[in-house]
């Protein structure tokens, strides 16, 4: 989730914790503990840029992490705090705040190692959108409203509230599932592989990936209010190294990067169809039903010991808002 997002959950719970007179100092300790995980964007390298986006949503999102995280956080924050709090009651917030950055970010589509190091899967549910200000607002008012009145049954209904709406996402996600499954049968397709998520902002409209026959298939699917409706988007064929790149040597620099690439991709990649020496992760674009990407992992090396270069994209399809738009709506897109 955004940062700001992950500190005002660990912020607001917290302060649901705390009695009155504590209310503050915990809601701060609660909301800098809660920022604290995502601390492993600063691990990277200039050789190889992988290793920033392998490390972020890893280690430090564990839930084994969390009892060391929280203590990280309340030996930075204990000199600031020390003359309000005993550093029992500085941890046992920080705690409650660290403990949600993991958990909110598997709520999320990227993947959280939320059981490192039993397990190296990518914990993903995808109920709710990596920016999602609804979310973000409920969370934003009950900080707002328990730190004033310095009342922790304020903090205690924002997270409710938010509860549900993440149990509403839950119930969205299903309902997209059932829509996206009962597409590919209709296209008389067997699905080795799917996911739907939701798109930016919102859980309306979701983006459907599913795989059969060696191809991946992109549609745009909205769920209610009103009728669910399908927006058919493209396809594109799984990229398999042994096929697509024949002269790659094996255990070269560049193959374990492809290796890299498709182990965080969860598998989802393509060659962008759009760019040459291009490899994809087919599970996001700017609209929900297109092939083009957000990111990339540029195979164009000049030596063989240099690493491949992992690119954002952001480029914007013509009348993209509107096409996106219509589709949130539920309407026809525009020519």
């Amino acid at each position: 989730m955004d940062l700001l997002t992950q500190g005002l959950l660990g912020g607001a719970l917290a302060l649901s914790l705390a009695d009155s007179k504590k209310s503050r100092p915990a809601a701060v300790i609660g909301f800098t503990a809660a920022m604290l995980a995502d601390a492993d964007i600063l691990i990277r390298s200039a050789d190889d840029p992988l290793l920033n986006v392998e490390f972020h949503r890893h280690f430090t999102h564990s839930l084994i992490f969390i009892p060391l995280g929280a203590l990280i956080a309340a030996l930075i924050l204990w000199p600031l705090v020390s003359k309000h709090l005993g550093f029992a009651r500085i941890y046992g917030y920080a705690l409650a705040g660290y403990a949600t950055a993991g958990l909110l970010d598997a709520c999320t589509s990227y993947g959280t190692h939320l059981l490192w190091p039993f397990s190296d899967e990518r914990i993903s549910w995808s109920i709710v959108a990596i920016v999602d200000p609804v979310f973000t607002l409920l969370l934003l008012i009950a900080l707002i409203l328990g730190m004033k009145s310095r009342k922790p049954r304020a903090a205690r209904v924002g997270l409710a509230l938010a509860g549900a709406y993440l149990l509403l996402g839950v119930w969205q996600h299903q309902t997209a599932l059932q829509v996206a499954r009962s597409l590919a049968a209709q296209r008389g397709h067997e699905v080795e592989r799917i996911l739907v998520k939701p798109t930016l902002g919102n859980l309306v409209l979701w983006r459907s990936v599913y795989e059969s026959g060696g191809r991946f298939y992109v549609d745009a699917i909205r769920v209610g209010p009103g009728a669910d409706r399908v927006y058919p988007g493209g396809s594109a064929r799984r990229f398999v190294a042994g096929r697509d790149r024949p002269g790659l040597l094996p255990g070269s620099v560049l193959a374990r990067d492809i290796e890299r690439f498709d182990k965080l991709a969860d598998g989802f990649v393509v060659a962008d169809p759009g760019r040459d020496n291009v490899l994809t992760d087919v599970r996001y674009s700017m609209l929900p039903t297109t092939i083009a990407p957000l990111w990339g992992l540029d195979l164009r090396v000049d030596s063989s010991t240099r690493h491949a270069n992992f690119v954002n994209y952001r480029d914007r399809p013509a009348n993209a808002r509107e096409q996106f738009v219509a589709m949130f709506l539920g309407r026809d897109l525009p020519e």
